[in-house]
């Protein structure tokens, strides 16, 4: 029971990593490269940090996320049946 409660987590984990990975990455280019306020996204932390955010999303495998919230909707609906049946 608890292996299928770990693998749940592990794939919410990889589903969210991207979009920090990211988020980290936009902050650290805009921390160690960006310029100094001439620049549209690297001039500022809060544009370089979204910038790299939207990058991550953009990387996020779509087809995995869609299996998981169809597994995660069914999953519930099961729930829900087996309560009105009992």
């Amino acid at each position: 029971m608890e292996r299928g409660g770990i693998k749940m987590n592990w794939n919410r984990i990889k589903l969210f990593l991207p979009l920090v990975l990211g988020t980290l990455g936009g902050f650290l280019y805009y921390n160690f490269i960006g310029c100094n306020g001439s620049c549209a996204i690297t001039g500022s932390p809060v544009n370089s940090t979204l910038y790299g955010s939207l990058m991550g999303i953009i990387l996020t495998d779509w087809k995995q996320v869609k299996l998981f919230f169809n597994n995660s909707s069914r999953q519930s609906q099961a729930g829900t049946e087996k309560g009105e049946q009992k």
